[in-house]
Formats: structure tokens, sequence, C-alpha cells
């Protein structure tokens, strides 16, 4: 195993549970219908622009690790999210469907593609980097302070070198199952225009404070009171009660 493959194995794809043929083509998604990776892609001409905000947001206002930064090799930018507990592909698709609402809902839903997608089995992102057959060009993760540079042409001519490809890999870290649940419930909690189904809890919740009576309200009052939970989520839950 190379360093490229060793940090996308930590990253993405360590714990899932493959069939034969999805080993064989290193899907994203294993033969339970699990993932470890989130993939949200804006396609143009919207671009960067749009993208960063998500970029920004989850770390300023949900406190969550950054997430990789890919050029498709076609039409779009993408954001890779890992999770360190794999969890189901609806629960994914929810969980970026309310990053959408809350950072991209003046985007054209047509211009915004969310990975994996809710369908039995799942489809998911293609991995990168990868060799576009249909193009010719590149997919590739890109730094962040080169992320602007490819809003409108976002791939690259020439295979990207592996070395380069895992220490951008390498930098990331996942997102660990109490923030991502308390993220997740931050998100729902001030956005009631998602109308996803409420997740299935992938993992036991630390320092998220369980709404046992079902009262959406009293969940909210928990939430705001907790101080094991980060700042911005009970500043959410504060303003959803007001």
């Amino acid at each position: 195993m190379n360093r490229l493959q060793t940090e996308m194995n930590r990253l993405y794809l360590g714990g899932l549970v493959f069939a034969q043929a999805d080993a064989q083509d290193l899907s994203l998604a294993d033969a339970r219908g699990r993932v470890r990776a989130l993939v949200l892609e804006v396609a143009q001409p919207t671009g960067w622009d749009a993208l960063s905000e998500v970029w920004q947001g989850v770390q300023m206002e949900l406190e969550l690790p950054a997430p990789g930064i890919a050029v498709s090799g076609r039409d779009g930018l993408q954001l890779w999210f890992s999770v360190e507990t794999a969890i189901p592909a609806r629960q994914a698709h929810d969980f970026l469907e309310a990053l959408r609402v809350r950072f991209l809902a003046h985007v054209p839903a047509a211009r915004i593609r969310l990975w994996p997608t809710p369908a039995q089995p799942p489809q998911h992102a293609a991995l990168v980097p990868a060799l576009q057959a249909d193009t010719g060009n590149w997919s590739a993760f890109v730094a962040p302070d080169l992320a602007a540079i490819f809003s409108e042409t976002p791939w690259l001519d020439v295979e990207p070198g592996e070395e380069g490809q895992a220490a951008l890999l390498r930098g990331l870290q996942s997102i660990k199952p109490a923030a991502f649940d308390a993220a997740f419930a931050g998100m729902r909690a001030t956005a009631p225009q998602v109308q996803s189904p409420a997740p299935t809890p992938a993992h036991e919740t630390v320092g998220l404070p369980q709404a046992a009576t079902g009262d959406p309200r009293q969940f909210l009052l928990r939430v705001m009171n907790d101080e094991t939970v980060p700042l911005a989520l009970r500043i959410d839950a504060a303003k959803a009660l007001l």
C-alpha cells in the first residue's frame, strides 16, 4: 500500500466491509450500504465562491474539521468529509442536505450534487484522483489556497503526483461521532425546512443531550444549557427557541 492509499484508507475506506466486486472497484460505499466519505459537489459556473462558504462554515460555525477539496475532472468542485465511524448512506445524504440548506440555499439545487445518494444501493462519488475517460482530464485534491483558480476549469490536464495528493490528505482529520451528531442536531434544530427523516444514531453520542421525551423544546433547552456541546450549536439552539 503506497502513501496515498494509506491516507485514503485512513479517511474514507477503513472499517468498511466490501463485497469482493466492491473491493476490486474500490467503492466508497460498502456491501452494507455504509460510508465514511461524504462528498458535496457544486457544478460550474458557481464554483469555489459558493463552496468556500461551506468549507469555512463547517469549521467556524459547526466546529468540524476542514474537509478535503477536490476538482472533479469534469465540471465541479467538491468537499470531501470523512467520518471516523461508518454511517448509513441515508444518514450521510441527510447530513449533506442539511449542509446544503444551511450554507447553499442561494445556489440552484440543480448545481449541487450530494454523494452518497439515498437510493438502494447507494451511488457514490468516484474516487479521487482519477483519469476521466470522457474528458481526458484528471480529478485531484487541491490545496485551499489554490481552489479558487479551478472555478472555471475544475480539472488537471496532467496526472497529479501521488506524493502531493497524499500530503494534502495527511493534514485532514475525520469527524468524531459526537461532533457529527451535535452538528447534525444543531442544523436540524435551526432548519425545520429540512424534511429528511430523523437520522438513525450511528454511534453512542458523547456530550450531546438526548431528548428522551421527544419534546423538541426540551431537547433544544438541554442542548443550549449543556456546556459539553460546541458553543456555536448552543447558540443555534437558543435562536431556534426564540
